[in-house]
């Protein structure tokens, strides 16, 4: 399954595929950019935002200052 995330203002696609996640950034033309980004492939679906937020904290601005799912395929 295919999770979307808003994370600080930046749609990023996570899915798990071989248990392992892999994660693209999602460009405005919908074209997919590899993340730099390992998960743990024990995370569980639920606990992502929480992961994301954790590891992307530092981008949080005034105006998108958190990151939330968005979308599943």
């Amino acid at each position: 399954m295919r999770h979307l995330f808003n994370v600080f203002g930046r749609t990023l696609r996570v899915e798990m595929t071989d248990a392992r996640w892999r994660s693209h950034w999602v460009g405005a033309d919908g074209k997919l950019g590899l993340a730099q980004l390992a998960i743990p492939p024990d995370v569980a679906p639920a606990d992502l935002a929480q992961y994301l937020y954790d590891i992307y904290h530092e981008n949080a601005t005034p105006t998108n200052g958190d990151v939330f799912e968005i979308g599943t395929k």
